[in-house]
């Protein structure tokens, strides 16, 4: 149990974030879901970049590794290519 004043804060703070954190995630998670199940390109291709800039956010905010997000963004590229 957090004793001091900027304990207590943190704990606020990092619940705030945790939440934001999960919303981010899951809503970025469903959006490559949903590109993966695309059957025609043109729709694939005009929502890859979206969903590329959804990865990116994640990466540059540490939510993701950027390995992992550069590793997502080259599976997409590639799946939407080959549809």
């Amino acid at each position: 149990m957090a004793h001091h004043k900027s304990a207590k804060k943190r704990i606020r703070q990092d619940a705030v974030k945790r939440i934001a954190n999960r919303y981010y995630k899951k809503s970025t998670r469903t959006a490559i879901r949903k590109l993966r199940e695309m059957t025609d390109k043109k729709e694939a291709q005009t929502m890859l970049p979206k969903v590329i800039s959804m990865v990116d956010k994640l990466a540059k905010r540490n939510t993701w590794h950027k390995n992992k997000a550069n590793n997502l963004k080259g599976k997409l590229m590639k799946f939407v290519a080959n549809l």
